[in-house]
């Protein structure tokens, strides 16, 4: 059983938007689990479904590069959010997803080696590191290839806080890809349609959907109706071809792409920070930690 610490509180607080003491009951509950407290809590219809990367923080830019028939979208990383706006760093990860990009590596200990304006990327890193005052590290990357017939969409939000890198099939106008890696930059789809949905991901959805009306008091007969019907709009909503156009929400992605005589393939989408918990500093233990010396 994991301790109930006030940090494991505030964290499910953050997660869920529950009251402090509404967080607690739900730990204690489920003996410190936070995936089962989100789901208890949503049973009782006291919060909405997580986004794990609510509680995600870290620094740096991402970016896309297309070369011909291959594409790349990258994240690099910093200390803080003041080097984003460094011209050297802003240089260097521009190029480093150009260089990807161009020699397609398979995998990070190959990219490392590849050469740069400066060197070795590795070494790029290294010296970025030196001049700027902070650590600077190349996180990921992901090659994407596609035919003479299809299009790619890069989009950058915010300077490159995310980036998106879209694939269209049946269309070579990368204004309509672009218009898609746009969408995917503000909804933020996790799949291109609701086959790619596993079985478990619907399993356990359709159990909590099922927990949460009979928690409201509906009666058993009608259940099943309502827990299909909001089973569909969770796959609507996170499913990129069902969901409204940004650009024009009386049609679907689905309809729009179809419009321009293409469909969607596939799309990346790297959000700076997402998956690293960035350290808390507590001010106030670390002063005392201090003086008990």
């Amino acid at each position: 059983m994991a301790e109930v610490t006030a940090k494991l509180v505030k964290e499910l607080r953050d997660m869920t938007g529950v009251g402090m003491m509404d967080a607690k009951r739900a730990l204690v509950e489920v003996e410190g689990n936070i995936e089962k407290a989100v789901d208890l809590l949503r049973e009782k219809g006291m919060a909405k479904a997580a986004k794990k990367n609510d509680r995600i923080a870290a620094e740096g830019l991402a970016s896309v590069a297309i070369n011909g028939n291959a594409a790349a979208i990258v994240e690099v990383n910093s200390e803080t959010d003041f080097v984003s706006k460094n011209e050297m760093f802003q240089d260097l990860v521009k190029e480093i997803a150009e260089v990807i990009a161009a020699n397609k590596p398979a995998d990070m200990e190959a990219a490392l080696q590849l050469e740069t304006s400066k060197g070795k990327m590795e070494a790029a890193l290294i010296e970025a590191t030196q001049v700027i005052g902070e650590k600077i590290s190349f996180r990921r990357f992901e090659v994407v290839e596609k035919d003479d017939n299809s299009a790619f969409g890069g989009y950058l939000h915010m300077g490159g806080r995310i980036a998106v890198l879209t694939v269209l099939e049946g269309t070579t106008d990368e204004s309509v890809a672009k218009d898609v890696a746009m969408h995917v930059a503000a909804i933020n789809p996790r799949y291109v349609n609701e086959s790619q949905i596993s079985q478990e991901e619907l399993d356990h959805e359709k159990q909590v959907l099922t927990e949460q009306a009979l928690n409201e008091g509906k009666p058993a007969n009608i259940v099943e109706k309502m827990v299909e019907g909001r089973l569909k709009k969770f796959k609507a909503e996170i499913a990129l071809v069902d969901q409204p156009f940004v650009k024009d929400p009386d049609m679907t992605v689905e309809k729009f792409v179809a419009s321009k005589g293409a469909t969607v393939k596939s799309f990346v989408r790297f959000e700076v920070g997402e998956g690293i918990e960035k350290r808390e500093d507590n001010f106030v233990e670390e002063v005392m930690s201090q003086v008990k010396k």
